[in-house]
């Protein structure tokens, strides 16, 4: 019975000492004032947002302003202005080097800012549209003249004149194929065209004048040797 009343006496937690009493309550002041620190910066948040909303439905209602520059701020509030301009329908970008002087620009849809505008903004220059369309025609006229002197260079190197033409009084004015269609045999030299070699005869005709000729032939020769024979 004692053994058994010891091991439960054992088993049971000691009562805490003074320090541990102390460490506990250090942790309970800790995490009420992380309670605290947490709920303060959800209010601070819910705050700035309402701010945020404010003045975007201020800059959507005021018709003379197509885009506005903030002062830099922290990555949490530019998260959230960016999320306030999407859900008005703005457009939004962050610019900036340095984390400290990130800084965000809203813009009305109907004045989107192009990709040079953008690139000003990102080297930290400001946007002078007169001083934009300057250089706009200025490369446009650069492209031309290049353009123009290639059309240039292309006529230069291109013959003044036709060698047929030049040439004319040697090599004729028809080319080689054309000219021989038109040449006519010299029938000094025996050549006799093909119209003139063709035997219209037909083929009996051709035979009984060969056998004429042989029996004619034979006839002249027959005399001559008869009279061989009887002397």
């Amino acid at each position: 019975m004692a053994d058994l009343l010891g091991s439960i006496l054992s088993s049971m937690e000691k009562p805490p000492t003074v320090g541990d009493q102390e460490s506990r309550r250090k942790a309970r002041e800790q995490a009420a004032r992380m309670r605290k620190m947490q709920e303060e910066e959800k209010k601070k948040k819910a705050e700035f947002r309402k701010r945020m909303e404010k003045e975007v439905s201020d800059f959507i209602q005021d018709s003379g302003m197509q885009k506005r520059k903030y002062d830099p701020m922290g990555k949490i509030e530019r998260s959230i202005l960016h999320d306030v301009a999407e859900v008005a329908g703005l457009t939004s970008f962050s610019f900036g080097e340095d984390e400290e002087s990130r800084y965000v620009m809203i813009f009305k849809k109907e004045f989107a800012p192009s990709d040079e505008e953008l690139e000003a903004y990102r080297k930290g220059e400001e946007w002078d549209p007169q001083k934009a369309e300057e250089r706009r025609r200025l490369r446009e006229q650069a492209a031309l003249d290049e353009q123009t002197a290639g059309q240039k260079e292309t006529r230069a190197a291109s013959p003044s004149s036709n060698y047929r033409d030049k040439y004319s009084h040697l090599i004729g004015t028809s080319a080689a194929k054309d000219a021989a269609h038109t040449l006519e045999a010299n029938r000094a030299y025996g050549c006799v065209p093909v119209a003139n070699k063709r035997d219209t005869r037909s083929i009996e005709e051709a035979m009984n004048e060969i056998r004429a000729k042989k029996r004619m032939k034979k006839g002249e020769e027959e005399p001559g040797a008869g009279g061989t024979s009887s002397s």
